[in-house]
């Protein structure tokens, strides 16, 4: 029995496809529509070129958007105010306030922590102080040293009448026993860096050795420096010496009492922070 031959479909494109074609027509109309009917807000459209316009510099020539155009209207050589740009570019007014508020705030911290590490110093000293002075009792020599204290150093304060001749920078030989038990205490109490200082008063010296009072202040200062090097075991890189002649005198020049305490050697045991 001869086989039934398969219907050929209809000729041209499905039927379906002109449906969906009718449709997608119907939709593109009425988009275009709604489009004709829409309206710009045309202050707001005005508004945003602007700000486009001083932000990127794209709608004008460049001159507008970074300082008159000084990066590139003015040409490659203003391209090392680049950063300067880049770094304050976006910030306003309330970022300023907040930038000076922050360098206040670190300022008042920075302060505070000076302020706490003075006190905290200032206290370690007078400790040191106390036990200085108790060791210069021990040795009978109260009378002959005097003890004080700052937030930065302990000093030890001798007269220079004790250590020197009038106009010599030579210690005395009875001056030894003194510095002695100075070297002890040094010894056993400083950590830091020991400073000695000459002083004297403000009479004009003039000799075959010294010229002024400055060089027999830094003479004086010398001479101790040298016997605590020689007779102690105080490390030498922590000795400094200085002749301050007569510019910081601590009593009145113009009694022979104030003359004698300004002429005096004073070793400062610097606190160690």
């Amino acid at each position: 029995m001869a086989k039934k031959k398969p219907e050929e479909p209809p000729a041209g494109s499905p039927a379906w496809m002109a449906t969906f074609s009718d449709l997608m027509n119907l939709l593109l109309c009425f988009f275009v529509l709604l489009f004709s009917m829409s309206s710009v807000d045309e202050a707001k459209y005005a508004e945003m070129i602007a700000a486009m316009n001083n932000t990127f510099s794209i709608f004008t020539a460049g001159a507008t958007a970074i300082g008159e155009g000084i990066l590139i209207s003015n040409g490659v050589s203003q391209l090392n105010q680049l950063d300067k740009y880049i770094n304050s570019t976006g910030r306003n007014a309330d970022d300023e306030v907040e930038s000076d508020e922050y360098n206040e705030f670190n300022s008042s911290g920075e302060q505070s922590l000076e302020e706490a590490l003075a006190e905290q110093n200032l206290q370690e000293n007078e400790e040191l102080a106390e036990m200085v002075e108790e060791a210069v009792r021990e040795s009978n020599m109260s009378d002959q040293i005097e003890v004080s204290f700052t937030a930065q150093y302990v000093q030890l304060t001798m007269k220079g009448a004790l250590l020197f001749d009038s106009g010599s920078a030579e210690l005395k030989s009875a001056s030894t026993a003194v510095l002695d038990k100075v070297g002890v205490i040094l010894e056993r109490y400083a950590e830091g860096t020991i400073e000695i200082e000459g002083h004297t008063d403000n009479i004009p010296i003039s000799s075959r050795r010294f010229a002024d009072n400055e060089e027999l202040s830094s003479a004086r200062a010398l001479s101790v420096f040298h016997y605590l090097l020689d007779n102690t075991t105080v490390n030498p890189v922590n000795l400094k010496h200085a002749g301050m002649g007569q510019r910081v005198p601590i009593a009145d020049n113009d009694t022979e009492e104030g003359r004698s305490r300004n002429r005096r050697v004073e070793i400062k045991i610097y606190n160690p922070s």
